[in-house]
């Protein structure tokens, strides 16, 4: 009896983390899909058929190593970590995505020293902070707002905060907010109009805690959300 529990149980991990493999290559798909709609359009535009042609590459060798990371983290392996510049890492992201923040009326405010570092596996904290950046732009595009990227050092940790001033999420869902599968997009309610998954958020908090790391959230309706993110140091 006990090992079929565990089968299932690891069945039911398989299955979750396929789910958060999908949904993470949907979000390396769509930047790649807009720019290459954009240069079809514009089939004189050299430089913009460059970009996307760029876009493609990079987005698809992260792609790649986004799913052999998730299969790992799913059955329990250790990944090599190292040193990463954090702001590299957040520069990566917004290079991977095709929207100008500014045009949503969302100001982008990066406090974070050029030579800090993390111990990490950089490809799954770029889609650590590739969602939270998503899911804050999503809570300001009805009214615009300010998008905060913060850093610093600790004694022996680096907290992370990533603080929106939008819609922010009600308390009774807080308790639930990185579980797998639950969402506040629901049908009617996202600015965008798609439907949530419920799987971003789950996704950063098992990244988190295969870095030995801990992640928060502080919101109030119409005042926007922070999540705080403390990776230890070595």
């Amino acid at each position: 009896m006990k090992s079929e529990v565990e089968d299932l149980g690891h069945l039911a991990n398989m299955g979750v983390a396929s789910y958060m493999i999908a949904h993470e290559i949907n979000n390396l798909l769509t930047p790649i899909g807009t720019y290459a709609g954009l240069a079809l359009e514009n089939p004189d535009d050299v430089e913009l058929g460059k970009k996307a042609l760029g876009k493609a590459v990079r987005n698809c060798d992260r792609a790649s190593k986004i799913m052999e990371s998730m299969l790992a983290l799913a059955n329990g392996q250790r990944q090599q970590k190292e040193n990463c510049r954090l702001a590299g890492l957040v520069e990566d992201v917004f290079g991977c995505l095709v929207r100008d923040f500014n045009k949503d009326g969302i100001t982008v405010d990066i406090q974070i020293a050029a030579d800090l570092e993390v111990w990490a596996v950089a490809v799954q904290i770029q889609q650590l902070l590739m969602n939270l950046i998503l899911n804050a732009r999503e809570a300001m595009l009805e009214c615009g707002g300010i998008l905060c990227i913060k850093a610093q050092r600790g004694a022996d940790a680096v907290e992370i905060t990533v603080r929106d001033t939008g819609e922010g999420i009600e308390a009774s869902d807080l308790n639930n907010i990185f579980e797998p599968f639950f969402t506040t997009k629901k049908e009617g309610k996202s600015p965008s109009g798609r439907l949530g998954s419920g799987l971003g958020l789950a996704f950063c908090k098992r990244v988190v805690e295969a870095h030995n790391g801990t992640i928060s959230v502080e919101s109030k309706p119409a005042e926007g959300s922070t999540f705080k993110i403390v990776l230890p140091k070595p």
